[in-house]
């Protein structure tokens, strides 16, 4: 297998393509009793399990641990659904887990990470080789944290890292390919896009409501760019709603924020692009369900037409791009062309248009600054026919 061969083969493996059986559902269990299993929450499927919280957390998100959505009811325009909403492990699952030969060592080793300096001994190369391969998107990073000087540690897979070292044993050794190093030398760096895709493609897999999808598609999007692509703002709301926290924790200064909040953004324009291009997809799929909730109405229902909105001029269409489709799981070739204000009959846009820039408040009225306006260009009127007659 060639260089450039490998190179793809493992940013589609593990950056693109996460593990789906966290999708498996109890059905079995379910057709077997009738009726939902017992299961229990998090914490204590945790201990149950010998494991860690964040070493739970990562096996549910690689699939070794199957895990349910708790049984509360999502309705449209609800802050939480599948993805948001509390996860938990079935009593069946947990007694399978258990059975499982070398329990509990098996599980633990299957979520043990590791840094740049143990990785690089697991994998029997040199420090250097070793973030060679990661920033040249080798090595895709699982998790990240910030050190006492804020500096990013990405944390890898130890499994993943004896897996890679097997697979290829051409790359652990002798000169670094040219290209890859006029990559590396230019400042590349594929750790943070990995993860980001890889993070991403975990959480789709556990997502089933359409305007989950779309949200979690989106949250790596500058809001600038977020806002040329979906120009309806009660749509905008809704997306930030439901939108995930790919991050781990919360950081306490400024500056860290400042640091985390740096690889929560796509800031390459190849994965802007793919992102985008899976928005817009996975955006027209909810659409089609039911549209974003607004005030002063009532709730969407699904098969509801999707009101519409259309933005002030016209923006250019980015050229089609090929990339990864997150909806579907393949690559395609992709464009997206917002369009354009309707207009009055002077070919200007109407009042009613541009008043509608402005949201409604509570109970579906104007601000306000409208009312006054409204009041006084009324007021202004009656004083002019006044003066006429």
């Amino acid at each position: 297998m060639s260089v450039s061969d490998a190179q793809s083969q493992t940013r589609n493996d593990d950056a693109g393509a996460p593990n789906t059986t966290a999708l498996a559902a109890t059905a079995g269990a379910v057709e077997t009793t009738g009726k939902v299993p017992r299961a229990v929450g998090a914490d204590r499927a945790a201990r149950e399990l010998e494991l860690r919280r964040g070493e739970f957390e990562l096996a549910a998100q690689l699939g070794h641990i199957r895990t349910m959505t708790s049984a509360v009811a999502t309705t449209a325009g609800s802050t939480a659904g599948v993805t948001l909403g509390r996860r938990q492990v079935t009593r069946l699952e947990i007694d399978r887990l258990r059975a499982a030969e070398g329990f509990p060592d098996t599980l633990r080793e299957r979520v043990r990470t590791v840094g740049t300096a143990e990785g690089a001994a697991l994998m029997s190369v040199s420090p250097g080789r070793f973030a060679q391969l990661a920033r040249s998107g080798f090595i895709v990073p699982v998790r990240f944290y910030l050190n006492r000087y804020r500096t990013v540690v990405w944390l890898y897979l130890a499994e993943e890292l004896r897996s890679f070292a097997a697979r290829e044993p051409a790359l652990l050794a002798g000169r670094f390919p040219r290209p890859l190093r006029a990559g590396l030398e230019a400042g590349e760096d594929w750790r943070p896009r990995n993860w980001r895709c890889r993070r991403i493609g975990q959480l789709l897999h556990e997502s089933g409501d359409p305007w989950e999808r779309a949200a979690i598609a989106g949250c790596v999007i500058d809001p600038v760019q977020l806002a040329e692509l979906v120009a309806d703002p009660y749509e905008r709301a809704y997306l930030e709603r439901l939108r995930p926290d790919l991050g781990q924790g919360r950081p306490e200064s400024e500056a860290a924020r400042t640091a985390v909040q740096r690889l929560l953004v796509a800031d390459h324009p190849d994965e802007i692009q793919w992102h985008r291009a899976s928005l817009d997809t996975l955006l027209m799929a909810a659409r089609r369900t039911r549209p974003a909730p607004r005030p002063g109405g009532s709730l969407p229902h699904a098969g509801d037409p999707a009101p519409r909105y259309e933005e002030r001029g016209r923006a250019p269409a980015p050229a089609p791009v090929r990339g990864h489709d997150f909806a579907s799981g393949r690559e395609h070739e992709h464009g997206h062309e917002p369009a354009s204000e309707p207009t009055g009959p002077t070919g200007l846009a109407s009042e009613s248009t541009a008043v509608a820039h402005e949201p409604a408040r509570e109970g579906g009225r104007r601000g306000l600054l409208t009312r006054l306006r409204v009041r006084s260009r009324r007021e202004g009127d009656r004083l002019h026919a006044t003066v006429r007659s």
